[in-house]
């Protein structure tokens, strides 16, 4: 099948980035390619596939060793062959960030706010929770006051529950007095998310995948081996961007803000590329039993179904 010259650009681009963070790479492949897959895989075969993104042996070898004193993975060695498999705590971390990278567009707000006020937590606990609770979106609308108009509920209890404060926070609704906004409100948001310098590298999505879409939406046939480099490029950069967005709605957003033109980017060009890439991962990523086993069903229903 015909390379698409668009997407050997975007590789060539991403393989001259220094640094290289090939530990970021690997976990963005376990986390969209091998755990549905069962989330075991041997380590010759993931170098194999590794490679054509600038990532050598000696340096996925490392980065999986880090990985491994980091928990994220563990070993398995059988016969002269390594397998590397998601711990327990990998698959909860996993669950919680993809959960937010393959949602479905935001539900209607209805100019609610949930506040979480932290003042009676412990102080040796209090920024433990600050930092959870800004990776499920919240932001500092004071001192001891998280707050987010649409969170997501089940992991904000998890949360809590997992570091033993349910006790010791206040969970309160608000609404703003009047109008759902207004311009202080607005420019509270604005600040407190940093939503300006996240803007900008939306852009920048934007203007890096786009073409890659045209190339895809205009080819006949596309190379499977582009297309899983594609599929992992695409998470890998919007993953990065989303864990950082506090997914706002519409409502307090700024006018020019373009989150919700990479989301649906992002879904079009997955939908378009991901089963040639599993096909690519069955014929080139081997489990000690043989091929990767089928995806779970959970995959599937990724951006609204696939």
């Amino acid at each position: 099948m015909a390379r698409s010259k668009v997407i050997d650009e975007l590789i060539e681009e991403f393989r001259s980035r220094r640094p290289m963070r090939a530990g970021s790479l690997i976990i963005t492949v376990y986390g969209d390619a091998i755990a549905p897959r069962g989330g075991t895989v041997w380590l010759g075969s993931l170098i194999r596939v590794l490679e054509p993104l600038g990532l050598n042996q000696r340096l996925v070898r490392t980065s999986v060793y880090r990985l491994s004193k980091e928990r994220w993975l563990t070993s398995e060695q059988i016969g002269r062959r390594s397998y590397y498999s998601l711990t327990r705590s990998g698959w909860r971390s996993f669950e919680r960030a993809y959960q937010r990278v393959y949602a479905e567009p935001h539900l209607p707000w209805n100019g609610e706010w949930t506040l979480v006020i932290t003042s009676e937590v412990n102080n040796d606990r209090r920024e433990a929770l600050r930092k959870e609770l800004a990776t499920l979106g919240f932001g500092a609308f004071a001192p001891g006051v998280m707050a987010h108009p649409l969170p997501p509920n089940d992991a904000l209890t998890a949360a809590l529950q997992d570091l033993d404060v349910q006790g010791e926070v206040i969970v309160m609704h608000a609404r703003n007095d009047g109008l759902p906004t207004s311009r202080p409100l607005n420019r509270l948001v604005r600040d407190c998310w940093n939503l300006d310098q996240l803007a900008v590298e939306y852009e920048e999505f934007l203007d890096r995948f786009r073409p890659v879409w045209r190339a895809v939406r205009s080819a006949k046939r596309l190379d499977p081996q582009q297309c899983f480099l594609v599929r992992t490029l695409l998470i890998h950069e919007v993953r990065r961007l989303l864990l950082r967005d506090p997914q706002l709605p519409d409502d307090v957003l700024p006018g020019d803000w373009h989150g919700a033109a990479a989301r649906l980017l992002c879904r079009n060009l997955y939908r378009a590329t991901y089963a040639q890439a599993e096909q690519y991962l069955s014929d080139h990523l081997q489990t000690a039993e043989g091929p990767l086993p089928e995806p779970a069903p959970y995959f599937y229903r990724r951006f609204g179904g696939l």
